[in-house]
């Protein structure tokens, strides 16, 4: 499936670079805007390729619902966070221009047009696509005006059992104002006639639904003909709401939900990190609104009333054919037992030499271990923990945390470890976006077995991936690590690409415990043998190796892997490399603002995006160094907030066979011609697809059959 994505992307794409008559050399200034796209406009393009995959009949029906619902949530996190800070830059006069040069006035209108577009196409594929080839499955959402009369009374029994009780409705008159209504709640406005028992007129109320309520239920196999059978909340919120207004006339409701900013925001010289960051995540529920969705058969003047409560415009106004809360639909999967209708389940491999050796911590003496997620599982990982628990000769155990998950068997390891009396330090980044409440309960229950705590550092999120184990063996103090490109998250470790790799290097295991005591204590840098670590040596090593490259000419090889690109000095340096012959292959998931495909500046740049069943997420920096390729697996991705203002950790991948399969899994994605986007120079993604006579070749799948196989 070719798409044709002029139109879509005309007001993402930029100006074309100058040109002299014919005849004339061509002069290409490199740090001029029209040689970058918008950050917020490419991330926009990302969430739509991701609502493309809802169109592909390759993926499983029910799973291509749940891409329609992932675009929703990931426009819901970039209208609370992206948009929020636009609109925070314009109320306090502090408006910062990025490389491509739009000012947040004009990109707001930009990223209105784009975003309507988007979301009006993502409510067709959901109405005229996906709800008729489910029903063809015999998988129905049965409409009001569809129910059977003993469909109808059993929706009668479960709203006065399950949903009356705990619906607060609120008339709006002068001793009840307009409610303050939760971040992304599912809310009706209704319209009365009547009066109620005190006489009021208030024409007007709210219904705020409980976010307790399940958005979707499915109806009891009695009162249906077959088949699985799903009714919204909403449509019996909207068939009884005459319950919830006793004697009144109910003339209309309509279904409406408010994005705020969701963003935090915390000062650098702060006390006491926990404390403050307690207070804002009570805020974050009622931040500024942002983006209003309502039904689109919602009058006018109601819709009116809702844009001036929350201080909106009509650029902010999304009217929906459909449900205003498209992301609860991810339920469908749990409500409904269609395997056939999803991906089939695998079993992630554990590699051979740890599964016939009980002994880890002898498996990677022998060599360094290189596991890829999610196809090699993640379980590896937990039992080094586990067994440097449970080991008489573990003296410490350090780990920095991002994002663990509840009930983390991470965090099990970690307080077993503290009652069996090692030393266990733990450094936690409360502020892990949107996993702040869970961090700071985590850090609570770690302290309360025992765990040393930290916060990281003030100002730089502790985004590096690292555990470190010290353990007594032969006399001597030996250091075993684990460093990853994603998170200690077993739930993420099904979902998300990463690498981790397992050593007991010296020289790593002796740069990494440098790294926690810079974490943990006070001092200057030190200098560290074979990692490079943001905020200190990551960019600017990255720019020598880059511009190294370059100084090698049509012999220079650069490939990276990373989820996206948006540092201004690293995409000038990856000009200088282009311009100087050196072929670049950047596989960007997401975000990239660098322009490939330029005449004199980037023509020996190709940029692709993946995007599958799993969502890329291993960060690889590949240099081929004259045929002597170095290969880094990294926490880190090209951005300013990577490479500048986070704690971060790129590692070198030394031992052979491991490099070596490494770059296999990269030719693996430069060779996919099914799932891979390419980036045109206009600023529009083509999507690939197998040549005359050429075989498909999906890179995950190969991926998931060659390793889960072994």
């Amino acid at each position: 499936m070719t798409m044709d994505t002029a139109s879509a992307d005309k007001s993402v794409a930029l100006a074309a670079a100058a040109t002299v008559a014919e005849g004339e050399e061509q002069v290409v200034d490199p740090a001029a805007s029209e040689n970058y796209f918008n950050r917020e406009l490419s991330h926009l393009q990302f969430n739509y390729r991701v609502l493309q995959q809802a169109l592909d009949p390759s993926h499983p029906l029910i799973n291509r619902l749940i891409f329609c619902c992932i675009f929703s949530s990931n426009m819901d996190e970039f209208f609370e966070i992206r948009v929020a800070g636009l609109r925070q830059q314009m109320k306090y006069g502090r408006e910062s221009i990025g490389p491509d040069g739009m000012l947040p006035t004009q990109l707001l209108n930009e990223i209105s047009q784009v975003a309507h577009q988007y979301i009006s196409e993502q409510y067709d594929i959901l109405n005229n696509v996906l709800i008729p080839e489910m029903q063809k499955e015999n998988v129905s959402f049965v409409r009001r005006r569809e129910w059977t009369p003993a469909q109808a009374e059993w929706v009668r029994t479960y709203f006065e059992e399950e949903i009356l009780p705990v619906v607060n409705p609120i008339g709006l008159d002068p001793s009840h104002p307009f409610p303050r209504l939760v971040n992304k709640s599912l809310n009706f406005i209704v319209e009365l006639d009547g009066k109620d028992a005190f006489g009021r007129e208030t024409g007007m109320a709210i219904v705020p639904a409980p976010k307790s309520l399940p958005r979707l239920v499915r109806l009891p196999d009695e009162v249906c003909d077959g088949g699985d059978n799903l009714v919204f909340l909403s449509s019996m919120i909207h068939a009884h709401a005459d319950e919830l207004f006793p004697g009144m006339e109910i003339k209309g409701c309509y279904q409406f939900r408010l994005t705020r900013n969701a963003d935090l925001v915390l000062e650098d010289d702060l006390e006491d990190l926990a404390s403050a960051l307690r207070g804002e995540l009570l805020s974050r529920r009622f931040g500024d609104g942002v983006r209003l969705e309502v039904a689109d058969n919602c009058p006018d003047e109601l819709t009116h009333f809702l844009l001036r409560e929350f201080g909106l415009s009509e650029r902010d106004l999304y009217q929906v054919h459909g449900p205003v809360n498209l992301t609860r639909l991810m339920a469908v999967g749990s409500l409904v037992d269609r395997p056939e209708l999803e991906y089939p389940g695998f079993s992630p491999a554990v590699p051979k030499k740890i599964r016939n050796n009980e002994d880890i911590f002898g498996v990677i003496r022998q060599k360094p271990v290189l596991l890829h997620h999610p196809y090699e599982s993640f379980t590896p990982v937990i039992d080094l923990l586990r067994q440097a628990a449970k080991d008489p000769n573990v003296l410490a155990i350090r780990q920095t945390l991002y994002r663990t998950g509840s009930n983390s068997e991470i965090v099990e390891a970690l307080m077993d470890a503290a009652r069996r009396g090692k030393e266990v330090t733990a450094v936690i980044e409360l502020r892990a976006r949107f996993d702040e409440a869970e961090n700071l309960e985590l850090a609570s229950r770690l302290q309360e077995a025992g765990v040393v705590v930290v916060y990281g550092v003030v100002g730089f999120k502790t985004h590096a991936k690292m555990i470190m184990i010290v353990r007594r063996e032969e006399g001597r103090l030996k250091r075993y690590v684990h460093l990853g490109t994603g998170n200690y998250h077993a739930g993420n470790a099904r979902l998300y690409t990463d690498y981790s790799l397992m050593s007991c290097d010296d020289a790593l295991g002796d740069d990494v415990n440098k790294l926690f005591q810079q974490l943990t204590g006070m001092g200057k840098a030190l200098k560290i043998k074979k990692l490079y670590h943001a905020p200190f040596t990551l960019h600017k090593r990255l720019i020598e190796m880059i511009d190294r490259e370059a100084g090698y000419g049509k012999k220079g090889r650069i490939i990276f892997k990373i989820n996206a690109l948006t540092e201004p000095e690293v995409m000038l340096a990856l000009y200088r490399a282009s311009q100087a012959g050196v072929r670049v292959d950047l596989i960007i998931r997401g975000i990239c603002c660098l322009r490939p495909g330029v005449p004199g500046l980037s023509e020996n740049i190709h940029v692709r995006s993946i995007i599958g069943r799993f969502l890329e997420h291993t960060r690889v920096y590949c240099f081929g160094n004259k045929g002597k390729p170095e290969i880094y697996g990294s926490s880190a991705d090209g951005m300013v907030r990577n490479l500048i203002n986070r704690v971060e950790v790129a590692f070198p991948v030394e031992d052979k066979d491991l490099a070596e399969r490494m770059m296999s899994d990269l030719n693996a994605y430069l060779s996919d011609n099914c799932q891979s986007w390419e980036l045109q120079s206009d600023g529009s993604y083509i999507q690939n697809q197998p040549g005359e006579g050429e075989e498909r070749f999906v890179a995950q799948q190969a991926l998931l059959e060659g390793l889960t196989n072994k």
